[in-house]
């Protein structure tokens, strides 16, 4: 057991203040404190990676998806030092994948099939939809997201999806496709915190096959680092990334806690040539 001191990022929903104007501007708001990790309990998941391409290669899917540019910044500027200082401090690292089968010629999917069996091709049952429902289905399509103009762009795109070279899965590392998969790995090797990074927040990492709403049940703690995760935005909140806020406390209220990538690649890289063990269990106040 390798137990580290991280400065850990919470959110404190508490009190209150029903003498002012706006009660919840009571509330203490994030909050820092040093709080253990285990290093070999703990697994950064890297989810949805995608090489996205240019504007000019797909312009329907950049279009419709405004946070790519962002996605393709955090890959190349934030995601090398801190999957650097994670592979250097001997911590699992997995790759969560949607199915779309570009990745299932690496080594690492292999290992996860290994591990979690072939996975069945099951679908949920769907109810038979009615004509009304699947014009309301149409409309939002079409004037929704992410209208009908875009949708052979994106449909192009996830045809020939791959891994950016900042976020390509190295030797052997596991690969999951599912929920099943991703639990399979952490039963196998007895994980009980994933820190997410990848694309978006409060999309994919929350809801999609790997995301942390399906971990959150089986009991694994889900928290994110807030440099390497940018989310969809829209017109009113794209400016101030607004609802990249409200999903970060959306995570630590729910799921696990936010960490600062700097403060992680920092305690990750001053770990020991051997990365021996060190035990400490003092835990900060919050600030």
């Amino acid at each position: 057991m390798r137990i580290r001191t991280i400065p850990t990022h919470y959110y404190q929903h508490h009190d209150a203040d029903f003498d002012a104007a706006v009660p919840a501007e009571g509330y203490g708001g994030w909050q820092r404190a040093e709080l253990p990790l285990d290093l070999d309990k703990t697994a950064v998941v890297v989810m949805h990676a995608w090489n996205a391409r240019t504007r000019e290669q797909y312009p329907g899917w950049h279009r419709a998806v405004e946070y790519l540019p962002r996605a393709a910044r955090l890959q190349e500027e934030v995601f090398p030092p801190l999957l650097g200082a994670v592979r250097s401090a001997g911590m699992k690292l997995f790759h969560v994948v949607s199915p779309d089968h570009y990745y299932e010629s690496y080594p690492g999917y292999a290992r996860t099939l290994a591990i979690a069996g072939e996975e069945e091709e099951t679908a949920p049952e769907q109810m038979a939809m009615d004509e009304v429902a699947l014009e309301l289905q149409r409309f939002r399509y079409r004037h929704g997201f992410p209208g009908d103009h875009n949708r052979s762009d994106i449909e192009a795109a996830f045809a020939s999806l791959s891994f950016m070279p900042q976020s390509e899965p190295q030797g052997d590392e596991e690969i999951a496709a599912t929920d099943r998969q991703l639990y399979a790995l952490c039963r196998h090797y007895g994980i009980t915190h994933l820190i997410y990074v990848g694309f978006a927040i409060n999309w994919c990492l929350l809801l999609s096959q790997g995301g942390m709403a399906s971990m959150s049940r089986h009991g694994i703690l889900c928290s994110a680092v807030r440099q390497a995760v940018t989310a969809v935005e829209n017109r009113e909140t794209a400016s101030r990334e607004l609802n990249k806020e409200a999903a970060l406390w959306r995570v630590s209220l729910a799921f696990g806690f936010v960490y600062d990538a700097e403060e992680l690649i920092e305690r990750l890289s001053s770990l020991p040539a051997d990365h021996g063990s060190l035990q400490n269990s003092n835990q900060g106040e919050g600030e």
